[in-house]
């Protein structure tokens, strides 16, 4: 049965999608300036040559630009990360490897859009831990990576892949509201991967046992990254 084809976009929806993009690019731009808080829809608005009324006509609420922007963030990740598993001789500290730096890549190239997002977040009554899809990705990567042999049977996916996603968040924020400029983020997710995939690894195959020969392997990869 073939697939069928997505119809392309009217004038009418392109104009549309052009002033919402507009709109957007206007708002994270205007938020990395001067703040989240300090941003008015009607300097939104105006960056972007519309209408006040236009913004209610795509975004509700000034909150609802946090969401676009973890929503844009989260399928980012998902596409680099949907490429990277379709690697089938790739290991899963190499998929990691992968997921982090990608992390590290979009909050290091807008650091300040990051910062003024993520106390937006916080601020709008949101926990950090809310956001699932980092979690998901995380334990997908587990489980291919259980399935292959590579991790214990007993290791929950789920539990790992939450691990890690709450020490990215708590790194990530920290690292936001560092006032020193140029600090790297993907050094603190590198050793941050490090500490739970010694962990991880630290099962047998088939359970609990002593350390594998994926973990030596682990380890090793470590000191040769480490000298980059």
């Amino acid at each position: 049965m073939a697939t069928e084809q997505a119809r392309p976009l009217g004038r009418r929806e392109r104009n549309k999608q052009r002033v919402k993009d507009r709109l957007y690019a206007s708002a994270l731009s205007l938020f990395a300036e001067q703040g989240y808080d300090r941003t008015t829809i009607d300097q939104i608005a105006e960056r972007a040559d519309v209408a006040r009324g236009t913004f209610f006509n795509y975004f509700q609420r000034k909150e609802d630009l946090i969401t676009a922007w973890a929503d844009a963030r989260k399928q980012q990740l998902a596409a680099r990360m949907e490429k990277s598993m379709r690697s089938g001789n790739d290991d899963v500290t190499v998929h990691l490897e992968r997921c982090m730096a990608a992390l590290a890549e979009f909050n290091e190239t807008e650091r300040d859009v990051t910062s003024a997002m993520l106390q937006a977040w916080v601020k709008a009554g949101r926990p950090l831990v809310e956001d699932q899809q980092a979690g998901k990705i995380f334990a997908d990567i587990i489980e291919a990576g259980r399935e292959r042999g590579e991790i214990a049977t007993d290791v929950d996916p789920t539990r790992v892949g939450n691990v890690l996603r709450d020490a990215y968040l708590g790194l990530l924020y920290r690292w936001s509201e560092n006032p020193e400029p140029y600090v790297p983020l993907h050094n603190d997710l590198r050793e941050l991967l490090r500490v739970v995939l010694t962990g991880v690894l630290s099962y047998s195959p088939h359970g609990r046992g002593t350390p594998t020969a994926g973990t030596r392997g682990a380890a090793a990869h470590e000191s040769t990254t480490t000298d980059d």
